[in-house]
């Protein structure tokens, strides 16, 4: 029997999608991939601005290492199966000059709004606590890689009551626009000690 004859399968046995469920899977995947490198671009655009405010004296603070354990030696090029072994923490964490806490979460997307439920339980549960202790805690948020936000995790975690939903655009946050240092340096950090 030849795959060729079989309805909905390709002359290799494989499902045989239609034309319109094909090209939808390619934007999709398009999509995805396009959205991958958006978020590289913005955490690449904060490594670039805590640097900035390092030099300057103003803070320290770097990117949380996702806690994990290898399953299996490393191959030949290094690379290794892996699992988590916690649960996520915030993105950032470090210490602003004084002795302050500073821990937040980045989330970038490509549509009008970010929901609540993008920062996880255990993300949220720790920048609560961060915040209870004195410390700063916030989401800093990307709209397009083009408009940028600092969210006081007050706001973000109260945000059903303030907007009336589990979402923020960009007109909800609009007084925490952050402005631009020079090119791909974010001042997120400035007037924080004034917010909290």
């Amino acid at each position: 029997m030849s795959w060729d004859t079989v309805p909905g399968r390709n002359g290799e046995g494989y499902p045989d999608p239609t034309a319109s469920t094909a090209l939808a899977r390619v934007q999709h995947s398009q999509k995805g991939l396009q959205s991958k490198r958006a978020g590289e671009h913005f955490e690449n655009m904060i490594t670039a601005s805590l640097n900035w405010y390092c030099d300057k004296g103003v803070a320290f603070v770097e990117k949380t290492p996702e806690p994990m354990k290898p399953l299996r030696k490393p191959d030949r090029q290094g690379r290794f199966l892996a699992c988590y072994t916690k649960q996520a923490q915030p993105d950032y964490k470090g210490v602003l000059k004084g002795g302050r806490a500073i821990n937040f979460e980045a989330k970038h997307t490509d549509s009008d709004r970010l929901t609540f439920d993008r920062v996880l339980t255990a993300q949220a549960l720790r920048l609560s606590r961060t915040e209870a202790l004195g410390g700063v805690a916030f989401v800093l948020c990307s709209f397009s890689g083009r408009a940028f936000y600092r969210v006081p995790w007050a706001v973000w975690k109260d945000m059903k009551r303030l907007f009336g939903r589990k979402y923020i655009t960009q007109s909800d946050i609009e007084i925490y626009r952050v402005p631009f240092a020079a090119p791909g340096v974010l001042l997120f950090l400035e007037g924080v000690k004034e917010e909290q």
